[in-house]
């Protein structure tokens, strides 16, 4: 079974009404992975037709930190640590997916690990995380509405 996750109003991964932002969409299978399938634009290059660094490892922080979510929505996680390997040129203008693993859920750490991957399966980057809930009072979930944070259509 899959379940979409919740994307907010302005996060640079996932906000749907950030115009610079990746406008990325994920989905689970309620119990350890997490996907996005997307394509970069060019705006978001560095070299030309090559996604800027900074990008991928915002994508990366995203999928694999989004683990910690499945089948708990409002449980908001920070990147303590994040290691990446770039393994290929991560293309603009070309269909790509990335998968997040978790690894170890405790209490108030997670592990987990998340890879970009081409059309045809290759690993592009990849990236081990440590990951920490946020600190009390940082996120108030009742502000839900106000953020934007709501699972939205497809088609929307």
């Amino acid at each position: 079974m899959v379940f979409k996750q919740p994307n907010s109003r302005l996060c640079f991964a996932c906000g749907l009404e950030n115009p610079f932002g990746l406008h990325l969409h994920f989905y689970d299978n309620g119990s350890d992975e997490v996907v996005s399938e997307f394509t970069i634009a060019s705006n978001h290059q560095g070299y030309p037709n090559v996604a800027h660094g900074g990008v991928v490892a915002a994508i990366l922080d995203e999928v694999g930190g989004r683990t910690v979510m499945i089948g708990d929505p409002e449980r908001f996680f920070m990147t303590a640590k994040l290691e990446i390997k770039y393994r290929q040129p991560v293309p603009t203008a070309t269909p790509l997916r990335a998968v997040g693993k978790l690894l170890k859920l405790k209490e108030r750490l997670a592990t987990a690990h998340a890879e970009i991957r081409s059309p045809q399966d290759e690993v592009l980057a990849e990236a081990d995380l440590i990951l920490s809930n946020v600190p009390d009072g940082m996120v108030d979930i009742g502000e839900a509405d106000r953020l934007g944070w709501k699972v939205y259509s497809d088609e929307g």
